[in-house]
């Protein structure tokens, strides 16, 4: 079997979400206990933290493991989507998963099929997660960082136990899953805090705080948040840590969005309960050298990403209001730093994202390039243009970016983004 040949048997044996959507979504955990029993339970033999949230999840959990990276930890990386490449959902120090490992990985998964009904069938994400959780395991990693796929209660990934919980924040997304109030949907993120665990909460807010209140209460670590106890929940906007924090304690960082210091704030809380009541061995260097190189150290890509200077050309996987309201903020601040600036923004989403709140966002003086990503998935680029009320329609982003950049002069922006697929086919084209 060639690498083409297991990559293509994923895909055939189940739908993949970030393809389908909602015909790919399974919630419980039933299938993937019965999959972990068959490979050894793998997910019981390395440490782990687990990282949940609407937004920011991906960047706080690739911040974390560059820290403990830096610190001479071997850390296993396991985050979704990936944007080019399959192999960057699991990673090892930054390196992707082996071509060779996931043969092997399909390989023996198809021994296990043969003996399975079509509802025991793991889904797209399932497969993935097995295969993360057993290469870890293999590779004997010191520490994985696992973020959630989708929720948190009912996410494949809630079949570990780990040392560390973390919930970036709460915002509108998946509403169709995971309920259409920050409450309901705090309670499925919620769903990942465990007995005794402690947990990192990255932004406190009226609505959902009593929710993680209660899950706190319920598993025992309901502390006084004042870094007396390892069992406790810590809102990192306002725990003991930032109270005796300066800015300056928290390290420069390569991630350059505006929405990035929330989630830096967060990582810096989570490594600062894991260095001191989890005794993982971790400097101020290690800090500053894990922050300032989180893409280096990582893989990462795709976040507030500067792809070209002449003209200056940035694209950015925010996707939905919660997050794209930042990254709209940042661009208007880009521009009006440059005499003459316009701003010329391919644009594409996906029909499960709240895209009337989207619109209202878009900076209405701005040339558009709406576009559309190869999935089934994707809102037609002449629906977004007829909601919108104005702009361009390209059936594929290549060539909304070539437009863009034939249109845009050296003084101008491009901006590209609206969803993790419109950014991952763009970066192949640079």
């Amino acid at each position: 079997m060639t690498y083409s040949e297991a990559l293509q048997y994923l895909y055939d044996s189940a739908p993949a979400f970030h393809l389908v959507g909602a015909d790919a979504y399974k919630p419980g955990l039933q299938t993937m206990l019965s999959m972990m029993e068959h490979l050894g339970n793998p997910h019981t033999k390395f440490p782990s933290i687990h990282v949940a949230g609407t937004n920011g999840k991906g960047s706080t959990s690739h911040l974390i493991a560059a820290v403990l990276q830096s610190a001479g930890y071997k850390v296993g990386l396991f985050t979704s989507p990936h944007l080019v490449d399959f192999r960057e959902r699991v990673r090892i120090n930054g390196q992707m998963i082996p071509e060779e490992d996931v043969i092997r990985f399909v390989e023996f998964l198809k021994t296990i099929d043969k003996r399975q009904t079509k509802d025991q069938q793991p889904s797209f994400f399932e497969t993935t997660t097995c295969l993360a959780f057993d290469y870890f395991a293999r590779e004997k990693v010191d520490i994985a960082v696992i973020e959630v796929g989708l929720g948190g209660r009912l996410d494949a990934t809630n079949i570990i136990t780990p040392l560390l919980s973390v919930i970036t924040n709460i915002g509108f997304d998946h509403t169709e899953f995971l309920g259409n109030t920050l409450a309901a949907i705090a309670r499925e993120k919620a769903g990942i805090i465990k007995p005794e665990v402690p947990c990192v909460i990255g932004e406190t807010d009226p609505e959902t705080a009593p929710v993680f209140l209660e899950a706190a209460e319920r598993n025992n670590i309901l502390g006084d948040g004042l870094e007396t106890t390892n069992c406790c929940i810590w809102f990192a906007d306002q725990c003991g840590y930032m109270r005796k924090c300066r800015k300056r304690d928290i390290p420069d960082c390569q991630l350059k969005g505006l929405y990035q210091d929330k989630n830096q704030q967060t990582a810096y809380v989570a490594l600062q309960v894991l260095k001191n009541y989890i005794n993982y061995q971790l400097s101020t260097v290690n800090y500053r050298e894990g922050f300032e190189n989180v893409c280096t150290l990582t893989g990462l890509r795709g976040r507030w990403e500067l792809l070209r200077e002449h003209p200056l050309t940035i694209c950015d996987t925010g996707h939905n209001s919660h997050g794209l309201k930042y990254v709209f903020d940042q661009l208007r601040e880009c521009q009006l730093s440059t005499i003459h600036c316009q701003l010329h923004i391919v644009f594409g989403m996906v029909s499960d994202k709240d895209i009337d709140e989207v619109m209202k966002l878009l900076p209405p003086d701005s040339h558009y390039y709406f576009t559309q990503a190869k999935t089934h998935r994707a809102i037609p680029s002449s629906e977004l243009v007829a909601k919108f009320g104005k702009g361009e329609s390209f059936s594929d982003v290549p060539s909304a970016v070539k437009q863009a950049q034939k249109n845009a002069t050296d003084k101008d922006i491009i901006f590209i983004g609206g969803s993790n697929y419109v950014v991952g086919e763009a970066l192949t084209l640079f």
